[in-house]
């Protein structure tokens, strides 16, 4: 007998780090259904997965960094990866090879009317600069790399490296980033030798915090909002 309880089977140990990446992936479908759009779709979206990462994916969340500072300055250099060849060549991202039918196109993809909306772009900088490092992270570094190692990731030490893992990752990360793979690979590449080095979801979660922070102050700065595709 266990007194009435009902028994509910455990999760299994990949959910907490898909989940969330799985759930901010799926939103992309409805942002055009009605009566959902970008106003209301990014909102509901960073509020969802957020709930999605406190519900299941607290356990396996680490974040107090072991090197913070050495993370910052990570995650500003990938910034400047990312930004500097449309600064040193203007016309760089309209080459084919960023933009094609494959990739789309560097254009935003936001309205007008959301690009002075407070409560919108609140929303898109709490989900930007906040909850896509942690969700990336723990999808792209913390599982996807390690279960590349061994389908037993749990037993795979966060950073262990072996060339298929490390590239395969990083190449499915640069894919995710459409006409910016270029910098996406590089990013990547930075990001997967950070976790190598230093064995700390925490830390690779700051360097990313950082470069998307840089980022989303760019585009609200200077009005570059072809990165927020």
């Amino acid at each position: 007998m266990n007194g009435g309880k009902r028994r509910f089977p455990a999760l299994h140990p990949a959910i907490p780090y898909i989940l969330p990446f799985a759930v901010f992936v799926a939103f992309l479908g409805i942002r055009s259904v009605p009566p959902f759009g970008p106003a209301w779709e990014y909102p509901i979206r960073v509020i969802t997965v957020t709930t999605v990462l406190l519900a299941v994916s607290r356990p396996v969340i680490t974040l107090k960094p072991n090197r913070a500072v050495q993370s910052v300055g990570m995650g500003i250099a990938v910034f400047v990866i990312w930004v500097a060849p449309d600064l040193l060549w203007p016309a760089y991202r309209e080459h084919w090879l960023f933009q094609n039918a494959l990739t789309g196109t560097a254009r935003s993809s936001l309205p007008d009317t959301l690009l002075t909306d407070f409560v919108f772009l609140s929303f898109r900088l709490a989900g930007t600069a906040v909850l896509v490092p942690i969700i990336e992270e723990l999808f792209w570094r913390a599982w996807l790399m390690r279960y590349l190692v061994s389908p037993d990731f749990r037993n795979v030490r966060l950073g262990t490296y072996t060339a298929m893992s490390f590239w395969v990752t990083a190449l499915f990360f640069a894919s995710e980033h459409g006409p910016y793979w270029d910098v996406g690979l590089l990013a990547g590449v930075a990001y997967g030798w950070w976790m190598v080095r230093t064995k700390s979801l925490a830390d690779c979660i700051l360097a990313h915090a950082v470069t998307n922070l840089a980022l989303a102050i760019y585009v609200l700065a200077l009005a570059r909002w072809q990165y927020w595709l």
